[in-house]
Formats: structure tokens, C-alpha cells, sequence
């Protein structure tokens, strides 16, 4: 022991609910994010952009109904898992629209610039992807149960994100989308 006497300089008290209170902030930041991420996608991408919002609402369906099936705690760390996730989905429909872009800038029909677009943007978007869920395994394997909660919700958002990109918003444009010499398919507000 060190002959040092402590002095007392602060004290302070941490109620029982400050966790709860941090989650609670941070769903609500979630739901602001959701909000204006669904704004900024209709804005510039219109009607794909509303085909990318709803494949993103139907991520986060999937990734809650995981979580809750598996009885997943709710932490501060698995809602950043969770915000983390949404960035990641917002970032995939990005990349593959913008694929889709080049594709109708070359000359393509609608239908073919939307299959392309899917095809040239996948292995982009799984090589990110892979190479996430590979980091959060080891995070799982490794970490504390804090950063356990952050990589099971990020592994579980990043299979659900990839579903939901490659597979639902690609089926959603299959349905809806039909070659018309009339009108071309816009993907943004500016020029194709």
C-alpha cells in the first residue's frame, strides 16, 4: 500500500435506470436516423429510392424479430449495432443504384440495367460484407459480453441487410419495373 492518504474531490450517484435511459436515447436516435435516411433516399433516388426505404424498414422488421426470438438484451451497444447496420444497408442500395446508373447511361433498357446493376454491385457488396460479419465474429468470439451484443446484432443486421438488397428491393424492382419506350427508369433526381 502506498502511504498516500485519498482525498474525496467528487461524488456522484448513478441511478439504476441510467442504461435504460441510454437506450431509450439511442432507439430514438435510430428512429431520427430512419427518418431522415428515408427523406434523403425518396429525395434523390424517387421512386428507387422508395424501394430502398422499403426494403430498409423490412431489414430492421427482420433484425427486431431476430433479436427477439433469440431473447437478445437490448443494450446501448447492440443499438449501435443496429444503427451501424442500417448505414451499412443505406451504403449497399447506394452502391448497387448507382451501378444500375451506369448501366442506363450505356444505353441499356430498364429491365437489363436493373439486372446488371444487381449483378456487377454483388460481389462489391459481399466483399464488404464478408469481410464485416468475419470482424464480428472474432469480435463475438473474443469480446466482453458488451461487445458480444454489438457483434451478434451486427452479424444478424448484415445477413438481413444483404437479403433484403440483393433479393426483396431486387424482386421489388422485378415487379414493377417493365421495359416502356414512353419513359425511362430514373434512379435520381439528376440525369441518368
Amino acid at each position: 500500500a502506498l502511504p498516500i492518504e485519498l482525498v474525496v474531490s467528487s461524488q456522484q450517484a448513478v441511478g439504476a435506470t441510467l442504461g435504460e435511459d441510454a437506450v431509450n436515447a439511442g432507439l430514438k436516435a435510430i428512429a431520427l436516423g430512419l427518418l431522415l435516411v428515408i427523406i434523403l433516399m425518396f429525395a434523390y433516388y424517387h421512386v428507387s429510392g422508395l424501394v430502398a426505404n422499403l426494403a430498409l424498414l423490412f431489414n430492421l422488421f427482420i433484425m427486431i424479430s431476430v433479436l427477439s426470438a433469440f431473447n437478445f438484451t437490448l443494450t446501448l451497444t447492440s443499438v449501435a449495432g443496429l444503427i451501424l447496420t442500417l448505414g451499412m444497408a443505406v451504403d449497399t442500395n447506394v452502391i448497387i443504384f448507382e451501378r444500375i446508373k451506369e448501366e442506363r447511361r450505356m444505353g441499356k433498357s430498364d429491365t437489363a440495367s436493373i439486372a446488371a446493376g444487381y449483378n456487377k454491385a454483388f460481389w462489391t457488396v459481399m466483399d464488404a460484407n464478408i469481410t464485416t460479419i468475419i470482424a464480428a465474429l472474432v469480435l463475438s468470439q473474443l469480446g466482453n459480453s458488451s461487445v458480444k451484443g454489438f457483434a451478434n446484432t451486427l452479424a444478424i443486421g448484415i445477413v438481413s441487410s444483404l437479403f433484403t438488397a440483393l433479393f426483396v428491393s431486387h424482386l421489388i424492382f422485378d415487379a414493377t419495373v417493365v421495359d416502356r419506350e414512353d419513359k425511362k427508369l430514373h434512379i435520381s433526381w439528376r440525369k441518368n
